[in-house]
């Protein structure tokens, strides 16, 4: 499955109330959103028909997150009837605190900023949010490289993977195995988790190696990833949209995105799901 069929699935089957885009490019992912969008890119050149409303940032996303309310747009205003015509808050801006549904990263392709990009959507982000990376699975060690020499580019932004596993065991990771370059679905993310943060400089100087990047083997033969169907068939998309509507607590949502996705995984990849871990 072709990486935007995949997302085209997720939304129809997360239903978001918003999503936030970063990387934006000719707009092919953007253009696939049906719910108020904040898409973020440096560089944009927009050159598809984009069918619902969105707030263009041409910045990079560290500036976009470092303004003082950067999801302010997903408030919504004051009247509560065109809040909930255009799928907001209906208390607009009386809301405390704005989260994103459905984020898709797509950003520049090198792991720090990667790893930026996920501590900035993480912090603006609830339980039941699903955060999407890619470019996770390159082919070969040309595509890995951090600077850019062929068509399709992952960069080094796999090593994600791997630093989350070890950093935050509490999170689901799914890696997925979409064309071209392979995909990353991260469930049930925790906005006041610090441990990314605190570590943040010792995780860069430990990853940012000079090319050529030595990509293990079951990144370039995708032993680890799920296949895009095989997700889809699971529960979890269903399981979010339950618990956002509910408005259930961390340690439930967590516990049922296991039971769906948990026999995807292999066990010594996700000990989180053989286990119980603290929340």
């Amino acid at each position: 499955m072709e990486r935007h069929e995949f997302l085209a699935a997720l939304h129809f089957g997360l239903r978001p109330r918003n999503y936030l885009e970063i990387g934006v490019g000719s707009g092919l992912s953007l253009a696939l959103s049906r719910v108020p969008s904040i898409a973020i890119d440096p560089r944009f050149q927009v050159q598809t028909e984009i069918r619902t409303e969105v707030h263009l940032v041409r910045a990079t996303s560290d500036r976009f997150f470092a303004r003082r309310d950067p999801l302010r747009y997903l408030r919504g205003g004051r009247n509560p009837w065109r809040n909930l015509r255009h799928s907001r808050p209906i208390l607009g801006r009386l809301v405390g605190r704005a989260t994103v549904d459905l984020a898709f990263v797509d950003g520049m392709h090198r792991f720090e900023f990667a790893l930026r990009d996920f501590m900035n959507v993480e912090l603006h982000s609830a339980v039941t949010t699903m955060i999407v990376f890619d470019d996770m699975l390159p082919r070969n060690a040309t595509e890995a490289a951090r600077d850019r020499t062929t068509q399709d580019w992952a960069g080094d932004v796999y090593k994600l993977v791997g630093v989350l596993r070890e950093y935050r065991p509490d999170l689901i990771l799914i890696p997925v195995d979409t064309q071209p370059t392979g995909m990353l679905v991260v469930l049930a993310p925790d906005h006041t988790n610090t441990v990314l943060r605190d570590h943040y400089d010792g995780i860069v100087a430990a990853n940012s190696l000079p090319d050529p990047q030595n990509v293990p083997v079951s990144v370039l033969e995708r032993l680890d990833a799920v296949s895009p169907e095989a997700f889809l068939d699971t529960g979890a998309l269903r399981t979010i949209v339950r618990c956002r509507r509910l408005h259930l607590p961390r340690s439930r949502v967590r516990a049922a995105l296991q039971r769906d996705v948990g026999p995807l995984l292999a066990p010594e990849t996700h000990p989180v799901l053989s286990g119980e871990t603290a929340s």
